[in-house]
């Protein structure tokens, strides 16, 4: 049974993350942060183009060689007839949670970002002050609040204002490692709002089952997986593929 457990967990996770560190390794990317493109991907709407409110929570590759495996998220609001964009980020720098501190949308680490969550008009208007709240009261803001891995992390931070926020009906990509980390400090959860169980072990492995999620499982922030519900396969270091094409 051991050595059947090992070839699971060799074929599964370490495979994959192989494979997804010798892509990275084999491709072009920037040296340093400060070699990296940070400019804006103009993947969002201008804000001055509508009157709108909007949520948006956003992830793109991380720099270095840990970008082979993860991603970094953070979330982007406009109040209703705003001019401009506020932007939420937890970094491993001085004072963790960083307001505007990029372009909304900006590059991170040259790597254009993907659009996880988009929410406008009434429904943003009713989100934003729950995703306020939930930032103001994310227990992991002060300095030295930041620890790469098991977490918490800048997946930790918003994942945690995701799972807080009952109308934001998403979840983080397998690929942002860290977004499992029990920030609560809670290791069993029934969330009867998003339908699932999540067992966690520190962040360290863990087990989430849900109608929505299907069933994950967080081997050292590597996330394996299967969605029936949309016949997906969840691949660590490289994300969701379904058979439906969404």
């Amino acid at each position: 049974m051991l050595k059947l457990l090992l070839i699971v967990i060799a074929g599964v996770y370490l495979l994959p993350a192989a494979l997804a560190a010798l892509l990275w390794w084999s491709g072009d990317h920037p040296s340093s942060w400060r070699q990296a493109d940070w400019s804006s991907s103009r993947i969002l709407p201008t804000p001055q183009d509508g009157s709108d409110a909007a949520l948006y929570i956003l992830a793109a590759r991380t720099g270095g060689m840990k970008g082979a495996v993860s991603e970094h998220s953070w979330i982007v609001v406009k109040d209703k007839d705003a001019s401009a964009y506020e932007r939420w980020d937890k970094v491993g720098w001085g004072i963790p949670i960083r307001h505007n501190h990029r372009p909304a949308d900006g590059l991170w680490y040259s790597n254009v970002p993907k659009i996880i969550v988009g929410v406008t008009g009434a429904q943003a208007e009713r989100l934003i002050p729950q995703v306020r709240a939930a930032i103001a009261a994310y227990p992991f803001a002060e300095a030295g609040g930041y620890t790469m891995f098991p977490g918490p992390n800048s997946n930790s931070f918003v994942a945690h204002v995701m799972r807080a926020v009952p109308g934001i009906d998403a979840s983080l990509p397998v690929a942002a490692v860290g977004r499992d980390y029990p920030s609560d400090g809670r290791l069993v959860v029934l969330d009867t709002e998003r339908g699932e169980i999540r067992l966690s072990l520190w962040g360290y492995a863990g087990v989430v089952v849900g109608w929505k999620s299907g069933l994950e499982v967080n081997l050292l922030g590597l996330v394996a997986g299967v969605d029936p519900r949309h016949l997906a396969v969840k691949v660590p270091a490289f994300g969701t593929y379904s058979l439906l094409g969404a």
